[in-house]
């Protein structure tokens, strides 16, 4: 297969941009007024849950936990995700004013943290609420800034994410607590079988196999489907955050290519960078199975599930390839 089209080099920093403060801080008192409406208009609506209780207007920084956070709510929430275009970069995104009066609205949040996404901290901190639940998904997991920020494509935290946004839906709407059981119970049993069923199946078989990667946003999930990641961490780290890689670490990566250490490389195709189109190019040559995967939802409007089933698959069949299993 051919490498995918790169994004811009530009994308990966962390920094919040002039711009996005000034216009946080500009909207913020205007912001809060308007979350009283929007507050209202919840009220309002909320007789559209079966349960009897409120619609819950949610806010996710990113639309892969955006997608969990509607499953798991059905018609009880309200769900709006700030990044949710695949082009858009969640580690450099510059917030607007509608997204400020949109976090003003929120009952319930959901950001990612350990770094990811420092704007989304910044909103939250230009808009407080009274009684807003706040979840940030590193401070639950228990990865501090500096650790890998990926935790979407960690399964394991997957499913605690799932369980606290329940656990938080219900404290919010204790009259719909049975609905959200139910909800939670449907997306995990079933909803999540083909994507469990395939993690499970791809550990079984293929446990310990040797992969190649281009950047830490892999690591997670090589480790929860139990495959030996040999791409050097620095390396990995780097292309993730933007910053140029040391020839050392290209050197060795060419070595493994090279001598066929690898038996499947994974790329994130929304960051084929220069190095790492190289990389997919020197695997194809060496006849090494590749596969890709992409940061946020793919195509735009996918579900989470859809999304990560359709790449498990992927690995699935690059493993194939090379094991001859």
């Amino acid at each position: 297969m051919s490498a995918a089209p790169s994004r811009p080099a530009v994308r990966r920093s962390s920094r919040f941009a002039l711009g996005g403060v000034a216009a946080i801080t500009a909207i913020a008192a205007t912001a809060c007024s308007t979350s009283s409406s929007s507050g209202s208009a919840s009220s309002t609506a909320s007789s559209a849950g079966s349960g009897g209780g409120k619609t819950i207007q949610v806010v996710a920084a990113e639309n892969f936990w955006g997608s969990i956070a509607s499953q798991l709510g059905g018609s009880h929430v309200k769900v709006t995700s700030i990044i949710n275009n695949p082009d858009a970069d969640p580690h450099s995104y510059e917030p607007t004013a509608s997204d400020a009066r949109t976090v003003a609205g929120a009952q319930y949040t959901i950001v990612n943290g350990i770094g990811y996404d420092t704007w989304a901290d910044k909103l939250l901190a230009a808009n407080p609420v009274s009684g807003r639940n706040d979840l940030n998904v590193g401070d639950l997991v228990g990865i501090k800034p500096g650790g890998n920020p990926h935790r979407w494509y960690s399964p394991d935290n997957v499913h605690q994410v799932i369980e606290k946004i329940t656990a938080d839906y219900k404290k919010i709407d204790p009259a719909d607590a049975a609905d959200f059981d139910k909800l939670k119970n449907t997306y995990e049993t079933t909803t999540l079988a083909p994507y469990n069923q395939l993690i499970s199946g791809i550990k079984a078989k293929y446990a310990g196999t040797p992969i190649g990667a281009s950047e830490s946003i892999v690591s997670p999930l090589a480790a929860g489907l139990g495959l030996k990641m040999l791409t050097p961490d620095t390396f990995l780290t780097a292309i993730s955050e933007g910053t140029d890689p040391t020839a050392k670490d290209k050197a060795a990566i060419d070595q493994q290519i090279a001598n066929k250490k690898i038996k499947v490389y994974v790329y994130n195709s929304q960051n084929a960078t220069p190095d790492v189109q190289a990389q997919v190019k020197a695997a194809q040559a060496k006849g090494i199975a590749v596969a890709t995967v992409t940061e946020t939802l793919t195509p735009a409007g996918a579900s989470f599930q859809a999304w990560q089933v359709r790449q498990l698959q992927g690995i699935q069949q690059a493993l194939a390839k090379a094991t001859g299993k």
